[in-house]
């Protein structure tokens, strides 16, 4: 990143989730500080001191990725974070749906299914069956899915993979397993 003259915003987003987590701000010995350890650190402009994230809570940002701008005045950081980002012990500090993706939206809905369990509803139905019926229905789409992928089919593909994904989505509901969860154990994996 180019010198700082000033004081440059920076924009804290979970490498994980994408989830924007913060805005905070950097001067030049903030910036080479947080280069140096790899922890996200700031310059507090109320206090006129340097303030490492995590340094009271030990909810530390580890730096992932770093980009500037097109115009080098903004600061981009992918992060991974030990815990809540925010002080009030919320994952980030801005109140957006955990919900991004069409992903989490129908997880979302599955789960909304079984708080309710409508009449009538096909996921309704699978949690009526239990944990082995659905597993059961995963293994099936599993093998649909893999028998047009090794012959070929593309949209057919698709179409059992997302039968697959839908299924897999109501046995982790089933088990109280969210997206989150998953998230947390790849990344734990990748390290």
């Amino acid at each position: 990143m180019s010198r700082f003259s000033d004081f440059k915003p920076v924009i804290v987003q979970d490498a994980c989730t994408l989830k924007v987590l913060m805005l905070g701000y950097m001067n030049e010995e903030a910036y080479e500080k947080t280069v140096a350890t790899g922890l996200v650190t700031f310059w507090s402009r109320s206090r006129q001191t340097l303030w490492t994230k995590g340094e009271t809570s030990n909810n530390f940002l580890h730096v992932v990725e770093m980009f500037a701008d097109c115009d080098a005045d903004t600061l981009l950081i992918k992060a991974r974070p030990d815990g809540p980002t925010c002080h009030r012990g919320t994952t980030a500090c801005f109140d957006t749906p955990e919900d991004e993706g069409f992903i989490r939206t129908l997880a979302g809905v599955v789960a909304g299914r079984h708080a309710q369990m409508p009449e009538g509803s096909y996921t309704t139905k699978l949690f009526i069956k239990g944990p082995k019926a659905i597993g059961k229905k995963v293994v099936e789409e599993a093998g649909e899915a893999v028998i047009e992928a090794v012959d070929g089919n593309r949209d057919r593909f698709v179409y059992e993979a997302s039968d697959l994904v839908y299924h897999l989505l109501v046995l982790l509901e089933s088990q109280g397993v969210s997206l989150s969860d998953l998230e947390r154990e790849l990344a734990f994996r990748h390290r």
